[in-house]
């Protein structure tokens, strides 16, 4: 397995500058990972900078609360868009699902669903937030917006990915969506562990650190 297909490389810190998305780029094209993803405003550098790759550039649209204006979103996503991404990924308003307001947060998925047209869409749905009931009907909801990928977390709430909420999520939606598990996943076991549940993808900030355990083990291994 090359689990550097397996993984989004991700910096997503406020404090990122052009030269951390320079190094990212490079760590990106160094180790071929799947994906690099960046807040909005670098999607025009980190596209440069990944001109004739295969990598894909993700931007992230209302991150990392989701509680903006749908209208906000979509511009986001749009402009996204026009700078380069590939991908785009959302974050659920999470105070309109649990408001049990179901329109809205369908809305808000719906509409930046068709602004970015065939451009695929990640939905975050923040699962550290969310109770078992509610993990599944944010699925159903990502479902009705006919979204590409679900992923279990923004890395920037009280914890990220957990198997558990994995296998609800692939209970719900079976193959109608990819599931990307993303938060607190640092060494190769763990993406390991969440590749063998069903996940297309994992998304982490520690690609590089998990590249040189496969290869370590691989040396062992030899």
């Amino acid at each position: 397995m090359n689990i550097s297909e397996y993984i989004d490389l991700s910096l997503l810190k406020a404090t990122s500058t052009e030269r951390d998305i320079i190094d990212l780029c490079r760590e990106a094209k160094e180790n071929q990972f799947n994906a690099v993803s960046v807040n909005s405003s670098y999607i025009a550098l980190t596209k440069e900078l990944l001109d004739k790759t295969q990598i894909k550039v993700a931007a992230v649209v209302g991150f990392p609360l989701g509680a903006m204006s749908t209208a906000s979103k979509v511009y986001e996503a749009k402009k996204a868009v026009l700078d380069g991404a590939n991908e785009i990924d959302m974050v659920i308003n999470l105070g309109f699902l649990k408001s049990k307001n179901y329109v809205s947060v369908l809305k808000d998925i719906s509409d930046v669903r068709l602004a970015i047209g065939n451009t695929p869409l990640k939905v975050t749905i923040e699962i550290s937030e969310l109770n078992k009931n509610e993990i599944i009907k944010a699925c159903e909801i990502c479902l009705d917006a006919n979204v590409d990928y679900i992923k279990t977390s923004s890395g920037f709430s009280k914890s990220g990915a957990t198997l558990t909420a994995v296998k609800i999520m692939k209970k719900t939606i079976k193959n109608k969506a990819k599931i990307i598990a993303s938060g607190g996943i640092t060494d190769l076991e763990t993406v390991l562990k969440y590749l063998d549940t069903g996940v297309c993808r994992v998304a982490t900030p520690d690609g590089v650190k998990i590249v040189k355990e496969k290869i370590s083990r691989l040396k062992v291994a030899s």
